[in-house]
């Protein structure tokens, strides 16, 4: 066990745990480390390396071993890439003319001769019957004797790994901070927060744990652990039911009921009696989820007992024998009847619905009076509002012009996009003012003194976190809306999958745009080499692993826009896939190399998702020439097979650009407030940092900080998220 959290606390940390072990002479072990840490793209800091070179030679060899074996996961390089065209980007045949040499080897071939009549009868040619075609034609060690050696050059990833404080220091501090998040996590993260709750159930916790989500994992723990649970709300009790039968706790998709040990009912009865006994309105909070009330009453079997009538309510709101009005149902009447401030003086005892509720109320009001009780009650609320909430609002108010033509963007919890026109009414200008000062000053009073603020100038364009959810996991991944620039004269994208029980076939592909979204180019398997690119080769099983790749010269590319896309043609999906994942390399014009290089691997993340077509990120050109990835983290409900970038790239184009057009709440905007309470910021330029404490904001955690500084990076970035 001790193993798997190590690796978390590498993953997501970037620290290295103070290594087990005797003083000792492992100078030279520690260099041999650094030198194969280099080749995936990792170094060691300098103090992680004094720290090795003084410990025993043994001690430092196990812990190259493990730390390897992270560290080239992290950057997709615990698998071996092959391509179907084995000297590829070079020699890559077009499409037309790599069809027919398949079809001529297939008429050629002695034992087809079955398959060729058929397809005669028919009148139709299926590439899948080729036998040259879709399956690795060579070994990945032949593919490796053509090419050469990459050339190394100092634009390469180097990620550099910190010295930590010991294993069960690290284990908690990073339970301590995923599970205090103020924002949601992703699937892989809520994960890795199961296992560390298992581990901490009785060490140290957080001061509050304010996202739900977060409270089901650590109270399943607590629950097995025999620990006091953590319930203030009935939706916490299903939650925590969801948990317990390895379902949804978010709630998303529905969960199949276990029937838990007696004692575990009895616990989850208590919980929602005490809930309910100590607040009888939170009854109102079944209605939304009657459905998945009634399936896990007949698992906890509550009239068995007597001794939680207040448990046994919960179940007859949901069976519709009590009548429990909820609280959205007792706004909406107000809201109905035009009781516009009466609505805003009842939203105030729940401040977070308030805030959601803003844009709302303000333009449905039809006087200032009724403005000014909206005004007066989100200031009275301002402070029992989540710092994530109040961000979001003010993010919204930035793409609220009401400018006609404008389409809103949506994605839900599965990173599943949708574009509608904006059709609501405009908010006032003065309107607008008003409420974008009171959010300013309420975001400004909570953030923390500052000091002397570093700041790296690259991490200014990246959207601020409001949810872990928009953005996969993974090395190098930014939320959703971020821009980073791309520096490089190659780009290469890259999909891996192997797939778990049935053939499966994925395809990478990469749509070309104008400057407006229009006039579509492509590269995928039925275009090789065009728009100054080429193409990997379709590969159409996985049952060992297999990779596609796209290489593009970027001075080549006339497009102001590239979106590549992961399309599931047919088989497994995202989620069933035993592994899969997508990401870029850059690269100088003078290297060469393999296909797949970690050390030029700038992003890399897991495809998990509901759909059946994926994007990533997006590549745009500015009017100054230089590229710049807009990070998307969406999907696509595609079609059950036969996804093709040629049939998606209408919805793909518009979705892209509503992404680009929209305005996100950037690191940029709280150092600007960070800056207007007093703080000195200087822009960091990779030199010498300063001798005393900082807080440090960039993409990299700089050498040689004071031990006390504060440092946020896009590991921790959701902790800049005031709460």
């Amino acid at each position: 066990m001790n193993g798997i959290l190590e690796r978390l606390v590498i993953a997501r940390t970037l620290r290295v745990p103070v290594p087990e072990g005797g003083p000792g002479a492992g100078a030279a072990a520690a260099r041999q480390f650094d030198a194969a840490l280099m080749s995936a793209g990792f170094k060691l800091s300098r103090d992680l390396m004094e720290r090795l070179s003084g410990m025993d030679e043994g001690a430092v060899l196990d812990t190259a071993v493990r730390v390897l074996a992270t560290v080239r996961t992290m950057a997709g390089d615990h698998v071996r890439h092959n391509v179907y065209f084995r000297r590829f980007p070079r020699k890559v045949p077009g499409t037309v003319e790599f069809w027919a040499r398949c079809m001529q080897k297939w008429l050629l071939d002695p034992v087809s001769g079955d398959d060729v009549r058929r397809a005669a009868a028919q009148g139709a040619l299926n590439l899948l019957d080729f036998p040259d075609y879709g399956r690795y034609l060579h070994t990945y060690e032949e593919m490796l004797a053509a090419h050469d050696d990459l050339i190394a050059s100092a634009k390469d990833r180097v990620t550099v790994l910190h010295l930590g404080g010991s294993l069960d220091r690290e284990i908690e501090d990073l339970y301590v901070a995923l599970a205090g998040s103020v924002t949601p996590l992703d699937a892989a993260d809520l994960e890795a927060l199961r296992l560390l709750a298992e581990h901490c159930a009785g060490g140290r916790q957080p001061d509050a744990i304010p996202v739900r989500e977060n409270r089901a994992v650590v109270n399943l723990a607590r629950l097995n652990a025999g620990l006091p649970l953590l319930l203030d709300t009935v939706t916490d009790v299903l939650r925590l039911a969801c948990a317990l039968s390895d379902g949804d706790v978010t709630l998303a998709e529905p969960t199949r009921f276990r029937s838990p040990r007696r004692p575990l009912r009895r616990a989850l009865l208590a919980g929602l009696d005490e809930v309910v006994r100590d607040s009888p309105a939170k009854l109102g909070d079944v209605g939304p989820y009657r459905e998945e009330w009634k399936r896990l009453g007949e698992r906890l079997h509550p009239h068995e007992h007597p001794a939680y009538p207040y448990a046994a309510d919960v179940f007859a709101v949901a069976r519709g024998e009590k009548a429990a009005r909820s609280f959205a149902g007792r706004v909406e009447v107000l809201v109905g009847a035009g009781d516009v401030a009466g609505a805003a003086r009842l939203l105030s005892s729940a401040p977070g619905m308030l805030f959601r509720s803003a844009d709302r109320l303000l333009r449905t009001a039809e006087s200032d009076r009724d403005r000014d009780a909206v005004f007066e009650a989100l200031e009275a609320a301002a402070g029992g509002a989540s710092g994530r909430v109040v961000l979001s609002l003010r993010e919204h108010l930035l793409n609220r012009l009401g400018k006609p033509g404008r389409a809103r963007v949506f994605a839900n919890r599965l990173g599943r996009g949708a574009v509608v026109p904006d059709a609501r009414p405009p908010l006032g200008g003065d309107v607008r003012k008003r409420l974008a000062a009171l959010l300013d000053g309420e975001i400004a009073r909570r953030l923390p003194e500052a000091g002397h603020l570093l700041v790296d100038p690259d991490v200014l364009d990246v959207a601020l976190p409001m949810s872990g959810k928009a953005a996969a996991s993974g090395l190098g991944v930014l939320p959703r809306g971020s821009m980073s620039p791309v520096e490089g004269e190659l780009l290469r994208f890259f999909v891996y999958w192997k797939q778990a029980r049935h053939t499966t076939d994925f395809d990478l592909s990469a749509l070309m745009l104008d400057g407006d979204f229009l006039n579509p180019a492509w590269l995928s398997y039925t275009s090789l080499t065009q728009v100054g690119g080429a193409h990997s080769g379709d590969i159409t099983a996985a049952p060992d692993g297999a990779s596609e790749f796209i290489d593009l010269r970027l001075g080549e590319v006339r497009a102001r826009v590239i979106i590549p896309q992961v399309n599931v043609y047919s088989g497994e999906g995202f989620e069933q896939v035993a592994e899969s994942f997508f990401g870029f390399m850059l690269r100088g014009a003078e290297q060469e190399g393999r296909p797949f290089e970690p050390r030029t691997v700038r992003m890399k993340s897991d495809l998990r998702g509901a759909g059946r077509v994926a994007l990533p990120l997006a590549f745009l050109r500015g009017d100054d020439g230089r590229w710049r990835a807009k990070w998307l983290h969406l999907f696509l409900r595609g079609r059950p097979a036969f996804n093709q970038v040629e049939g998606n790239r209408v919805t793909t184009a518009a979705l892209v650009r509503a992404v680009a057009e929209r305005r996100y709440l950037t690191v940029r905007y709280l150092t600007g407030l960070w800056a207007s309470k007093g703080g000195t910021i200087e822009p960091w330029d990779g030199g010498r940092v300063p001798d005393g404490p900082v807080t440090f904001v960039g993409f990299e955690r700089p050498e040689g900080l004071h031990e006390e500084s504060r440092v946020f990076t896009p590991e921790n970035l959701r902790d800049i998220v005031p709460a």
